[in-house]
């Protein structure tokens, strides 16, 4: 039985649609913040530094969102913080909770779907190997960084998260400032997979793994039809009524936004939420079209 939940990263656009439906269906949720703590409901941690066993005691489940942004250009500076803010916190959150005097049933730590770097129409599910580049050694590290709290016997998952919908913020808040006047259109060759997870449904999966005990190791966070980025751009044209006609040449992309254009925006990677769909959850947006229009139209 799960009542007390301790997350981190809750200023993410993850973490705050996280929160309420928590709350509402009556866990008692203590946040992990930087800084000092504000309130009774908080724990203040640096994700650089140890984390004392005793403060993350008693908690039945740890949700581990927290991370540096990967958007913008991927400097060395940027890299390094893009890499320890993953592998440092979770390893320090791993340890602590593997000391802990009363250890969590569950610790659900992120982890994204560019494990497998650029994998172009290869159909990719929780088995497939990693691949190269930056993003997925950062991915494979972020995942071994748990490995503590697996030794430790917690039941350990490494959310593999996609493109997550949401209009308060990650991709498409983003995209919809160009759309909304006509400016949008197709990334590169526009061929690329782009796997996608309604806000809604990655709340409801988490909430899923929460409660599914047979569920530890990758869990992809995806929905089950992923698009090329040419067919989202039309849809998301399309839910907004405006045209697409405005293509980013990959060589603009490269330009403007360097290795980070290049592995994110060119990259493609169409996985399969296998884990999620065996363990039987029910998605709520599992088309596109159906997603962007209850996300814009609210």
């Amino acid at each position: 039985m799960i009542s007390r939940i301790l997350v981190s990263g809750v200023s993410g656009p993850i973490g705050a649609a996280l929160l309420p439906p928590l709350k509402s269906r009556g866990y008692e949720v203590t946040r992990l913040v930087r800084g000092a703590a504000q309130s009774h409901d908080q724990i203040s941690w640096d994700p650089a530094k140890p984390i004392a066993p005793e403060s993350v005691s008693g908690f039945d489940a740890v949700i581990h969102l927290a991370g540096e942004s990967i958007v913008g250009r991927w400097t060395e500076e940027k890299k390094a913080k893009i890499r320890s803010s993953r592998v440092t916190g979770t390893t320090a959150l791993a340890q602590a909770l593997a000391q802990a005097k009363e250890k969590p049933q569950v610790f659900a730590s992120s982890s994204a779907i560019g494990y497998y770097g650029d994998r172009g129409s290869e159909v990719l599910n929780e088995s497939s190997a990693p691949g190269e580049g930056f993003l997925s050694d950062v991915c494979r590290e972020w995942e071994a960084a748990t490995h503590d709290a697996v030794s430790a016997g917690i039941r350990t998952v490494s959310m593999r998260t996609g493109v997550v919908l949401s209009r308060e913020g990650g991709a498409l808040a983003k995209m919809l400032t160009p759309f909304k006047i006509g400016a949008g259109g197709k990334i590169g060759s526009g061929q690329q997979w782009m796997s996608w997870i309604d806000v809604q449904d990655m709340v409801g999966a988490i909430h899923h793994i929460l409660k599914s005990d047979l569920l530890q190791g990758p869990v992809n966070m995806v929905a089950p039809r992923p698009v090329t980025n040419e067919e989202f751009t039309r849809t998301l044209a399309s839910v907004l009524a405006r045209p697409a006609i405005f293509p980013m040449p990959a060589f603009v992309v490269k330009l403007v936004f360097g290795e980070m254009g290049e592995t994110v925006l060119l990259g493609s990677q169409r996985v399969e939420p296998t884990q999620l769909v065996m363990s039987g959850y029910p998605f709520r947006f599992s088309s596109l079209r159906a997603s962007l229009e209850n996300i814009l139209k609210r």
